[in-house]
């Protein structure tokens, strides 16, 4: 990934872009935009040539025909019509085209989230500020800058038509007009610029202050938040965090309104000077009355059409600059190495391999594991152990492919993963992760969740659901697997039923992800990534009685830190500072007296009566 500084440029390519994702969106609706913008242009124009006229005729001898005045008086009228609505139009369309870009734009950033394959880039403090700023420019970007396209084609339209109108009256005026603009659309230019990079520098400093705000209003960290008094830091840091973002917004917008300020006392004076001109040109005779009322009109219109333009052009601009984060996401490469032309993914036969695999998350960081050499042969269980730290999660990421290995490999059957389809690698996998999710939806879904196409299979989830021993407590929910589990989120009707969302305990959440693993119970390999850690000791022994059934004859993967759920595992391995310190049977690793005999040893003496 490029620095973000050299990203921020505006470019023809950038600007197609995020104009074509505006127009893809609702092409109707922008050709309907691009026509009454020209017709918005036009209407002033029209309402300054047919007052003059009908001034003239006005003070003129005889007043012109009844006719004439009539049918100019009708003109205007229509022009006045037109003036009064077309903004509310123009107003009302650009709403449903911002709603129909917000959709396509967010759809389209999600979907290219969704094709990351691995973690690296969701591990990327840079990646998120890019994600942050790039969820903004995905509401506001394309339109912005579409709608600025659009507001600058009604500007010129009503420039053309003005300064033609200027040019017989006042060469010279129209030169000033164009001579002041140029400042005005500099001055615009770089404040949007500076908008813009104030946005990214500020994006870690939103991102803090969000955290800190989603830490007082959630339920994660609420019992601890409460427990131990924190809500006075975290709020003073939050709040700490606003101000740095609003002294830094603040500095921004007093530059921001010292320069419009000058830009309008500048604005004013060419104004000024024109009407100072057009008094005395009526004085002498060179111009009539309603030469003046046009001349004023068109120096108001040509001044408003160009600040408007210039500013929806810095609008634009801003959106642009903001854009190039929501190019950087939709654009950036696979975090993996992925194959061109993927090898599918045969059943497993026999077995899974590192290879001398070393890993660490980037050059800077330490090796978590460093030359690990382990199999896990097919229909067997193979118990990976070892203290925090050691790396056993970081083989968890390197199985299910969420990262490659920096050195070595990994092989399915002897063939190296990178050359396998990582979404068919992943459907033949089953996990239960030590940091599983609870998802705010219904117990139902949250076992589905597993296997989406037994999504709506209820026969299926059930089944499931008894396997790992949640399924009473789930039936015994007000409204059973239909529950909805979480009190976050209710539908209008149903928000003052009490019964609406239940919480469950920390066990039953265990068991119910683990449910999520017994519903993917044909998958080839199985990861069990301390299936236990949140039951009670009778739980616990009930839950891996039901786990043997489940491994039986498959090939499993089991992580525990309580080695006796582990010793009738095929092989057991000891990782250890990330290299494996010994491997064997239960009964052959107690034997060599070595690491793993010493961590059994402690925790069989917890159980053991405490000396009088």
């Amino acid at each position: 990934m490029t620095s973000g500084k050299s990203r921020r440029r505006v470019t023809p390519r950038l600007i197609v872009a995020a104009a074509g994702l505006a127009y893809r969106a609702a092409p109707a609706t922008a050709v309907a935009q691009a026509l009454l913008a020209i017709v918005a242009g036009a209407t002033p124009v029209a309402v300054g040539v047919l007052t003059k006229l009908v001034v003239d005729r006005l003070v003129g001898p005889g007043g012109g025909p009844v006719a004439t005045l009539i049918g100019l008086a009708i003109g205007l009228a229509v022009a006045g019509v037109a003036v009064a609505t077309l903004p509310h139009v123009l107003r009302y369309l650009e709403a449903e085209w911002r709603r129909r870009v917000v959709v396509r734009a967010q759809a389209d950033l999600y979907a290219a989230i969704d094709r990351l394959p691995g973690l690296g880039r969701l591990e990327n403090p840079a990646f998120r500020d890019h994600l942050n700023i790039a969820d903004e420019a995905a509401r506001y970007s394309p339109i912005a800058v579409a709608s600025g396209g659009l507001d600058l084609l009604r500007g010129v339209v009503t420039v053309a038509g003005f300064a033609g109108t200027l040019a017989l009256l006042n060469p010279w005026m129209v030169g000033l007009l164009v001579l002041a603009a140029i400042p005005t659309a500099k001055a615009e230019l770089r404040l949007s610029r500076q908008r813009a990079e104030l946005m990214w520098q500020l994006s870690p400093t939103q991102r803090r202050h969000f955290f800190y705000a989603d830490l007082l209003t959630g339920l994660a960290a609420a019992k601890e938040i409460r427990l131990f008094n924190l809500g006075d830091l975290f709020g003073q840091r939050m709040i700490n965090e606003l101000r740095a973002l609003n002294k830094a917004n603040r500095r921004m917008d007093r530059k921001d309104v010292l320069v419009q300020a000058g830009l309008a006392v500048a604005g004013a004076v060419v104004a000024g000077a024109g009407l100072v001109w057009a008094i005395l040109a009526v004085r002498g005779g060179r111009l009539s009355v309603g030469d003046v009322t046009i001349f004023i009109a068109a120096v108001a219109g040509v001044q408003g059409a160009v600040s408007t333009g210039i500013s929806r052009v810095a609008d634009a601009h801003e959106a642009l600059l903001r854009f190039t984060h929501y190019r950087e996401v939709l654009t950036t490469p696979p975090d993996l190495d992925l194959p061109t032309d993927p090898a599918p993914v045969p059943p497993l036969s026999g077995g899974v391999e590192l290879r001398d695999v070393w890993f660490r998350y980037s050059d800077e960081h330490p090796w978590v594991l460093r030359g690990v050499d382990l199999t896990i042969p097919q229909g067997r269980t193979v118990a990976l152990v070892g203290l925090n730290g050691a790396g056993k999660s970081t083989v968890v990421k390197l199985l299910t492919r969420f990262y490659d290995p920096t050195r070595g490999s990994l092989h399915w059957d002897g063939i190296d993963y990178r050359q396998l389809d990582v979404a068919q690698l992943r459907d033949r996998i089953g996990a239960t992760f030590q940091d599983f999710m609870s998802y705010d939806l219904s117990a139902a879904e949250n076992i589905g969740l597993g296997d989406t196409d037994l999504l709506d299979d209820t026969e299926r989830i059930v089944t499931a659901a008894r396997q790992s021993g949640v399924h009473d407590a789930l039936t015994a929910l007000p409204h059973g697997y239909a529950t909805q589990l979480t009190r976050t989120f209710a539908d209008p009707a149903d928000r003052d039923d009490v019964s609406t969302g239940v919480l469950l305990s920390g066990g039953q959440w265990q068991r119910l992800a683990l449910a999520r693993s017994f519903l993917r119970a044909g998958r080839d390999l199985l990861i069990l990534d301390e299936p236990s850690a949140g039951l009670d000791a009778e739980a616990e022994a009930d839950l891996h009685q039901r786990l043997r059934g489940l491994r039986e004859g498959r090939t499993t993967l089991l992580i525990s830190h309580r080695l006796g759920t582990i010793r009738d595992a095929d092989h057991i391995v000891v990782l250890r500072d990330g290299v494996i310190a010994e491997q064997g049977s239960h009964d052959e690793l107690l034997a060599a007296q070595g690491a793993y005999a010493r961590l059994f040893r402690l925790q069989a003496a917890g159980y053991q009566p405490v000396p009088s």
